[in-house]
């Protein structure tokens, strides 16, 4: 059995660890679609939008309730995406033990 210092030891490898894969996370960035490529957003690791394209040919049109729609479904695709990878890159330093992140 551990002592209570080494598992002291070991969560703050961990913290460190899950700080480092947080940090490379931010770096990534996630692209999603929508509209056969109408709208197109890109979310970094932390969900955050970092990127918003909308063809011009679309803002012609002028349906304000279908762009808005089409940028709703694009940035929660790749807010989706970035989340997934997350849980998937920090279960693997937790061993599948669920943390809040």
């Amino acid at each position: 059995m551990k002592s209570f210092g080494d598992m002291v030891k070991q969560a703050q490898k961990l913290q460190k660890q899950m700080t480092e894969v947080q940090a490379k996370l931010a770096e990534e960035r996630f692209e999603a679609t929508a509209g056969g490529g109408v709208v197109k957003a890109v979310v970094d690791g932390k969900q955050m939008l970092r990127e918003l394209k909308i063809d011009p040919a679309t803002l012609k049109e002028g349906d304000v309730t279908l762009i808005e729609d089409l940028v709703m479904a694009a940035v929660a695709e790749a807010q989706n995406a970035s989340e997934k990878q997350m849980h998937e890159t920090l279960g693997k330093l937790t061993g599948g033990f669920p943390l809040p992140f």
